[in-house]
């Protein structure tokens, strides 16, 4: 399929701990005990009753992000944590270390547009990777496309972009501030300038080029103070032709009776077919297809019911591939006549095995298949009729992006990477699946004295739960180990083995860094994520504190080593981990977490959650999300030390979630460990963040961290 949306995958930074280069040295810190005093919180009386139950909501006013007392909070609130934060006194040490420990080259997979090879560069500390061209692999590169030339400070960052079919004209999509919202515009690739085309309100949507135009996904200009926060609804599918007005735009598929409904445009490689998915929430999704040949066609019904995931992978030879979970939990890949492409017509190409098939590519005549194995990547080769080829050798336990290549190139590109090897890239000859190594960063650590090992533990329920961790080899067992435990368990999203640099400074300094495949997840296929939603979504906590345990029966760590971080879907896991067991972790970091249960559906895009969640209007439902809900579960107690964090544009799991929560907490918190909030400026819920922003960010998270772990670093002398 023609690839829609084709972008650059940076490293995300989980954790990091500071050393300096030079000779070491062993610092004794004073790990004083903060006297905190949190701003006052002004209380609403604010009562919803839902099922005939009261509950009060008294912080309902930090809701209104565009208010001046919600900004006054906020700011009071940084200050505090500011101050705080300005106490430890390594943590300087740590914002200069993540420079140094960042500033490597890192690159994108190649892919081939317009007979050219394009691929994404990050040179170590550039706020945003920067897309090239070259005409052959070895030959001398040239910049088509700088993200950081968008804005002095690195806020506004590139998001999918898309090739025309003969790969002269780009059209690429731009954030701003870290907000869902994406304005599209087209390079003159020739020419090097830009179209007049301008596209605005764009969300949650591809680019898929079908002749002198393309197609795309809107929602409805907000109202005023609405951008951010109000309900996305009445997704409509559009096609632009170029040198028109937006307004000019057709609407090709809307359903104005489901305004809670999203549409996503592909086009074939071809640009003979128009692939339509509706979906009604994060799970699911119906399918329709339009032949773009024949002039008048109408849609055609793929699939119309929203209990299967169905992912169109191409059309070749008169055949539409589909890979989907639709009587088959774990995938399979189907093909059905491009004339007649109903589900019930498909044939199955790979047909559900053991393991879960995560994707399937097209290339030079075979079937690149790309499996999940115990949350670790596999590569298998089928030819079309689905007889199978042979296993491509990858390095070892890790993962595999997918494979980028169309059906008739010659060759691709995949990127592989673990939890000890930074992201390689590999070449792949498709006739031969002969495997050469294209790319691979250079680091300065010494990546054969760590190693990770996968173990399976039993949680509440006796469920057998995977479990990466990692840590120097000659790691001793003394329950001293600062660890961090990390987690996700929802919307069908696996967790897999993948390289932080600043994860090999934690270790490298004694730590441990486990991350638990929780269901909820993707890991072992749909019925593995469904085990982790609505009346189940307790499983996710049981497995995680399940984790916890194990660390600590092992003599990994203990509680008082214990610190546990996971964002949106996680940073509700962390929140729920802690108001149930504070016990057992001494600091919780939910990062841009959904926090209010009964409310989360009523802002943005939040509604489409609801096949993971439930929702509070549902009156079984209203049950249990009221016994997890971490807002409404924060009770007089003594808690982990905790910073929450969350960003001013955060558009995805708006922010009041995080301001409501912590306000809570500090009202109720009865022990002596700080409970404090970081919400940072022109910055949304994750995609896109300079580099300059995250460095700042995890200093403080991990200096916050660490401090109250009362750990010490080892101290090198950077200059020398």
């Amino acid at each position: 399929m023609k690839n829609p949306t084709v972008t650059y995958a940076g490293i995300f930074v989980l954790c990091i701990l500071v050393v300096r280069c030079g000779q070491k040295e062993q610092i004794a810190r004073e790990f004083k005990q903060a006297n905190m005093t949190y701003p006052e919180t002004k209380k609403v009386n604010q009562v919803d009753t839902f099922h005939g139950k009261a509950v009060l909501d008294p912080y309902r006013w930090l809701e209104d992000d565009h208010s001046s007392e919600t900004g006054e909070w906020v700011a009071a609130q940084n200050q505090v944590t500011d101050s705080y934060l300005e106490t430890i006194p390594y943590l300087p040490l740590i914002r200069k270390r993540l420079e140094e420990v960042w500033n490597y080259e890192r690159y994108g997979s190649p892919f081939k547009r317009g007979g050219k090879y394009y691929y994404f560069k990050n040179d170590g500390l550039q706020n945003q990777s920067v897309l090239y061209r070259q005409e052959k692999l070895n030959g001398p590169a040239e910049i088509v496309l700088d993200p950081n030339e968008f804005s002095e400070d690195g806020t506004v960052a590139l998001g999918a972009i898309s090739f025309n079919q003969d790969g002269t004209l780009l059209a690429y999509q731009t954030s701003t501030g870290g907000s869902d919202w994406r304005t599209i515009q087209v390079l003159d690739l020739k020419t090097g300038g830009l179209l007049e085309d301008r596209i605005e309100w764009v969300k949650f949507s591809g680019i898929a080029w079908a002749g002198s135009g393309f197609y795309y996904s809107r929602f409805p200009e907000p109202g005023e103070n609405d951008e951010l926060s109000g309900q996305n609804e009445f997704h409509q599918a559009c096609y632009h032709e170029l040198g028109t007005d937006q307004k000019q735009d057709i609407v090709v598929k809307e359903d104005k009776d489901e305004p809670q409904s999203n549409f996503y445009c592909a086009t074939s490689e071809d640009e003979n077919f128009l692939f339509v998915s509706n979906s009604q929430s994060t799970s699911g999704n119906a399918l329709f297809i339009k032949d773009l040949g024949k002039s008048n066609s109408r849609f055609k019904d793929v699939y119309t019911s929203y209990d299967a995931d169905l992912n169109v992978i191409d059309h070749y030879d008169g055949h539409i591939y589909i890979l989907t979970n639709h009587d088959a939990p774990r995938g399979r890949l189907v093909a059905v006549p491009a004339g007649d492409p109903a589900l019930s017509q498909s044939i199955d190409v790979l047909p559900e095995g053991n393991d879960v098939l995560q994707s399937a590519q097209i290339v030079g005549g075979k079937i690149f298949a790309r499996y999940l194995v115990d949350a670790s990547s596999r590569i298998k080769v089928f030819d079309l009729a689905g007889s199978f080829v042979k296993d491509i050798a990858l390095p070892g336990l890790g993962s595999v992006s997918g494979i980028s290549g169309t059906p008739d190139d010659d060759e691709a590109f995949f990127s592989f990477t673990s939890y000890t090897q930074p992201t390689a890239i590999y070449n792949l000859d498709a006739g031969t699946g002969d495997v050469k190594l294209f790319k691979k960063p250079k680091v300065e650590f010494d990546l054969e004295n760590y190693v990770t090992k996968q173990v399976f533990y039993a949680s509440k329920d006796g469920t057998k739960i995977p479990m990466f961790i990692t840590h120097k080899k000659d790691l001793q067992l003394t329950a001293d180990n600062p660890t961090l435990l990390y987690g996700y368990g929802g919307f069908d999203i696996s967790l897999t083995p993948g390289f932080s640099t600043s994860n090999m400074v934690l270790l490298e300094n004694g730590g441990v860094y486990a991350v638990a495949n929780l269901r909820g997840g993707g890991e072992y296929g749909k019925e593995w994520h469904e085990a982790g939603t609505k009346e189940r979504k307790q499983n996710v906590f049981d497995d995680f504190q399940a984790a916890a345990e194990y660390l600590i029966s092992e003599k990994y760590t203990k509680p008082e080593k214990l610190a546990i971080m996971g964002g949106s879907n996680g940073g509700l896991l962390v929140g729920a981990s802690m108001t149930q067991r504070p016990d057992l972790f001494q600091v919780a970091i939910p990062r841009v977490g959904v926090l209010d249960m009964l409310r989360y559906h009523e802002f943005t895009i939040g509604w489409a959650w609801a096949e993971d969640y439930g929702r509070s209007d549902d009156p079984e439902a209203f049950e249990y999300l009221m016994e997890y809900s971490p807002l409404h579960n924060v009770r007089e107690t003594a808690y982990p030390a905790t910073l929450v964090t969350t960003a001013d544009h955060d558009d995805r799991v708006v922010p009041a979630h995080s301001f409501k929560f912590i306000s809570e907490l500090q009202n109720k918190h009865t022990g002596a460990n700080p409970v404090l909030i970081r919400v940072e400026t022109s910055a949304g819920h994750g995609a896109g963040k300079p580099i300059s922003k995250v460095i700042d960010e995890t200093a403080d998270i991990l200096g916050f961290m660490f401090y109250n772990l009362k750990e010490d670093v080892i101290y090198r002398d950077i200059d020398s």
